[in-house]
């Protein structure tokens, strides 16, 4: 198991193994922007706004379990489709937002191929990056990604990810809401020196769940911000034209334990 072989691996890695990580030199001011659930106002409010400043995004996907009929604060796999023809990458959350590391390995390859079923029918390509729901990891879930061909997965953190030091796998993030203004801005400084800066966003606004809402007025502002002080604005898939996925996987050793404060 590729896991377990890397995790018997020294964490001396040799410079010249190390080096080819990187196809290209990571620009300063690269920042990833995801988003998660599937929240209605991705579509209405995130993707057009998206769309007037020229960033990408990847947008994580999933059937957000509801105790009511009415799905309306959730998007439909017609504006998922959408999302896709405007060119933002459309990526696996699970199809319930399941507990990954809680359940039974083949429930998890279920969830994961249930997205990839409703893409392939809605023409949208195959996702080949995944967001841990809740933050929520293990080993052998990394291990079932690997297993179905997952380049980057993203997790928590609360710092930029090093593309030389994380693995693939356990891309760091920091989760934006209404509150954490003063951390955000933070967080875009950095961007330099070779790493890079991903946030976790749901809703603008999210209805459901207010404790991770983040107001219209709010994310405008952080647009903004990043136009005017030319950020590269990226979605989690295009991070392949800069790092070798493969070398990385094969030459870093997992750290769940950084992955798993917030």
């Amino acid at each position: 198991m590729k896991i377990i072989i890397a995790l018997l691996l020294t964490l001396s890695v040799c410079f010249s193994g190390n080096s080819q990580i990187l196809k290209k030199q990571i620009p300063e001011n690269l920042v990833v922007l995801t988003f998660d659930d599937a929240t209605a106002s991705q579509y209405s409010i995130v993707a057009p706004l998206l769309k007037q400043f020229g960033f990408g995004a990847t947008f994580f996907v999933c059937e957000f379990p509801t105790k009511s009929a009415d799905r309306s604060a959730y998007m439909n796999w017609q504006q998922i489709k959408e999302l896709d023809k405007m060119g933002f990458e459309v990526a696996n959350h699970t199809r319930s937002h399941a507990a990954v590391s809680k359940v039974p390995k083949a429930q998890f390859i279920d969830e994961l191929n249930y997205i990839e079923r409703k893409c392939d029918s809605m023409g949208i390509e195959k996702p080949s990056t995944f967001a841990y729901p809740g933050y929520n990891l293990s080993l052998p879930v990394m291990e079932t990604l690997l297993e179905k061909g997952y380049k980057f997965a993203r997790a928590g953190g609360s710092r930029a990810y090093d593309p030389m030091n994380d693995y693939p796998l356990l891309v760091p993030s920091w989760a934006m809401n209404a509150t954490n203004k003063e951390q955000i801005m933070a967080a875009f400084n950095e961007a330099r020196n070779g790493r890079i800066v991903v946030l976790t966003i749901h809703g603008v606004p999210d209805v459901e769940h207010p404790w991770v809402n983040t107001p219209p007025e709010l994310f405008k502002e952080y647009l903004q911000y990043l136009a005017e002080h030319h950020f590269k604005v990226i979605s989690l898939r295009d991070l392949n034209n800069y790092i070798n996925v493969d070398e990385a996987i094969r030459t870093i050793v997992p750290d769940l334990n950084k992955s798993l404060k917030n």
